[in-house]
């Protein structure tokens, strides 16, 4: 009863038949490959119009809805209901013989000059659909591109960028093909000073031959060219105007940094580009508008250039409250404050003053009632340009280098345990060679850890765990980091997309050098101290990389390896805590805690860590996650996470097996889970359940525990399902 109703087809008007689709079939004078069969009916299944009545397992939801409704509905229920409904697609509606002439415009514009469509309506009960015949012969080929330009300046640039033509010889005729390609010829012709021209100035004639199926193309201009657009423009007077002189006006030599149009050089797109993104990417300006006009001189051929700049108000303040519950069952408030400078010293610099604060208690497990709560002011300034004392020559780009000065410091409480401060400096750059890579390098990258007021259960807890009483020793990192991003993300419309992020980070070794220079032996069995403190000394390196394979209904699969090592040498036999790798986590392998994974095959627990977690010198992580869409704002997730950490084989911390490529697979974790996302573009709610597939703390013939899975006993449901809430997508 509920099929036929749904269906919707008890609804039509009378004598009426919904339509059901279309079905495009070639009749090809020679036999067709199945990539070229493809393209073909790919290309002519976009001339078809209307798309038919949505249909989900052979029933039409949306049409029942619309008809339901009907047509005049009162009700918020009903309005609703014809709101998100579909009105029928009847047959009658359907126009096959201009569809029919679409079509074979259609496959014209892709070389097939002399195919046609016929059109013939398939009846069925209440349904009728429309089959498109179409009678196609081999498509033309380019033999050759000469060109006919009137202009000689004109046509001599472009004979010197006929390399690098997109039109090639052999290739299929394509119309879109020859609409790039005047594209690219303007772009050219932009950057020698013709502002004015227009690709539609250019055209292309076309001789074909019946024979062997090509055609020749010759590009010429056309008649009625303005010659303003046949004129070359350089630069003549160049006014900027920051509207009314108040606390957010820029002194002129930090906005004619990022100003590339200069008088009598030659006008290029390139450089008008570069001007308008530089000014925007600054962040002081709402609106920037760039307006040329001819100049009124005796010599034509000139451009006068106003640039107009809407500032944002100098300060600016926000506040963040959130609730934050971790999978390790720590649940509380956090909240931020932060005030933004625009123009702190008259050159565009960006201060900002920012203290957060947060409270977190444990309300359930083993360490039930531990809480601790943190606060942390910092000061950031950030200055548009590169702060060295010599300069720097380098390639264009659309984008500000910045400059980045940080201090921080942050106070934690753990009740009970113990206090810790933390004070840390940054002085480095940050720069983008285009919108995919970006690139930082911190020369100075310092932070001094202290922890005080330690509580009996601490040190007990330290002292049964020599590991973790080293990596809670008093740190003081004195180094430099870099980092590259390569992010093909921000691409549209790429079917496969890449993102690759490298970092790596050296640490103690100027301490280090000034000893041995000194005739000093640096040895962590008798370290070394700077202003009373023993400085860290090793070095870090990691690299994560992902593939985003995007199918055409917006569904993706998304492929990501991590991978890190980090040596201690020198003054150091283990890492900083916060220097070490941690596994398993929402962002991690999902079928296991926070932080809880490895080192190799130990298993933290709360007897033998406590509220802490052990680290390694050692991480690798794979993990593969198809996502898929529900309903609009709503996404699903199906995943499986593998990885692991590890000690180095030369680290002396006897804890779990040390990392051996031997033994690599046998340590690893496997988890697999689905998920479900609230993705409204701005802001994404993710709530991942997972469970362990494989446990490497077991006994080795033991580990995988996939036979032990059973959802219906509580006790395991309690042990191994783990339950994720997190903002953003995990990769």
């Amino acid at each position: 009863m509920v099929f036929p109703a749904c269906s919707g087809l008890k609804y039509l008007p009378a004598g009426e038949k919904l339509y059901t689709g279309s079905e495009v079939i070639l009749v090809p004078t020679n036999k067709l490959d199945k990539k070229e069969n493809k393209f073909i009916q790919n290309i002519e299944k976009t001339a078809i119009r209307p798309n038919p009545n949505q249909v989900i397992f052979g029933m039409r939801p949306k049409l029942w809805m619309y008809v339901k409704a009907g047509e005049n509905p009162t009700g918020k229920i009903k309005k609703w209901l014809k709101d998100k409904g579909e009105a029928p697609v009847l047959l009658s509606s359907i126009k096959p013989a201009v569809t029919a002439d679409l079509i074979d415009a259609k496959i014209f514009n892709i070389g097939i000059f002399n195919g046609y469509t016929e059109s013939k309506i398939v009846e069925k009960g209440l349904t009728g659909k429309i089959i498109y015949t179409s009678y196609i012969h081999d498509r033309y080929k380019i033999k050759k591109v000469t060109y006919a330009v009137s202009d000689d300046s004109i046509s001599l640039l472009i004979q010197k960028e006929k390399n690098n033509s997109i039109i090639k010889k052999g290739e299929d005729y394509n119309l879109g093909t020859l609409k790039n390609e005047r594209i690219r010829i303007d772009a050219i012709l932009k950057n020698k000073g013709y502002f004015y021209f227009d690709p539609d100035f250019l055209l292309f004639k076309a001789d074909t031959s019946k024979i062997n199926h090509s055609v020749t193309l010759q590009l010429t201009l056309k008649d009625s060219v303005p010659q303003d657009a046949l004129t070359a423009y350089r630069i003549n007077k160049v006014t900027i105007d920051q509207g009314e002189q108040t606390e957010m006006s820029i002194r002129s030599s930090a906005i004619l940094r990022s100003v590339y149009l200069r008088k009598n050089e030659i006008y290029t797109r390139v450089n008008h580009t570069i001007t308008l993104n530089r000014l925007m990417s600054m962040d002081n300006f709402k609106f920037v508008q760039i307006k040329f006009t001819k100049s009124d001189t005796a010599v034509k051929g000139f451009l006068d250039v106003v640039i107009t700049m809407t500032p944002l108000p100098k300060h600016s303040f926000s506040a963040e409250v959130e609730i934050v519950s971790k999978s390790n069952n720590y649940t509380g408030p956090r909240g931020s404050l932060s005030i933004l400078n625009r123009n702190a010293f008259k050159g565009a610099e960006l201060l900002r003053l920012n203290i957060a604060g947060s409270f977190e208690a444990q309300l359930s497990g083993a360490s039930k009632n531990l809480f601790s709560y943190s606060w942390n002011p910092q000061v950031e300034l950030n200055f548009p340009l590169f702060l060295v004392p010599f300069k720097i020559k380098g390639e264009k780009s659309i984008y500000v280098p910045n400059t980045r000065i940080l201090l921080s410091y942050n106070y934690l409480k753990r009740v009970g345990y113990f206090d810790m401060r933390t004070f840390q400096i940054i002085y480095g750059y940050k720069w983008k060679k285009n919108i995919r890579v970006e690139q930082e390098f911190n020369p100075i990258n310092v932070s001094y850890t202290t922890i005080g007021n330690k509580s009996q259960l601490f040190n007990d807890l330290l002292d049964s765990n020599p590991f973790l009483k080293k990596s809670y020793e008093e740190q003081f990192i004195a180094g430099a980091s870099y980092s590259f991003t390569y992010d093909e993300q921000v691409v549209p419309g790429k079917k496969v997309q890449y993102y690759l992020h490298l970092t790596s980070e050296l640490a103690g070794n100027v301490f280090s050098l000034s000893e041995v220079i000194a005739g000093k032996k640096i040895s962590s069995a008798d370290p070394v101290s700077v202003a009373g403190s023993i400085y860290s000394q090793y070095a870090r390196v990691s690299i994560d990389g992902r593939v985003y394979y995007n199918f055409v209904n917006l569904d993706k699969i998304v492929f990501r390896l991590f991978a890190g090592v980090a040596k201690p040498y020198g003054n150091s036999s283990t890492l900083p805590y916060i220097k070490q790798f941690f596994s398993g986590g929402p962002s991690s392998i999902r079928a296991f805690q926070i932080n809880s994974l490895g080192p190799g095959t130990y298993h933290q627990t709360s007897e033998n860590t406590g509220f802490l977690q052990l680290g390694g010198d050692v991480k690798l992580e794979m993990n593969a996650e198809y996502r898929f869409s529900i309903f609009r704002f709503l996404k699903g997730a199906i995943f499986a996470d593998a990885g692991n950490v590890w000690l180095l084989k030369s680290n002396p911390s006897n804890v779990g097996s040390a990392f051996s490529f031997s033994g690599l697979a046998q340590d690893l974790a496997l988890g697999a889970g689905a998920g479900l996302r609230i993705d409204v573009s701005f802001f994404i709610l993710r709530f991942d359940l997972a469970m362990p597939l494989r446990k490497p703390w077991l006994d080795l013939n033991n580990r995988w525990v996939i036979n032990q899975i059973n959802f219906g006993n509580a006790s395991w449901r309690r042990e191994n399902l783990i339950f994720n809430v997190a903002i953003g997508y995990p990769f």
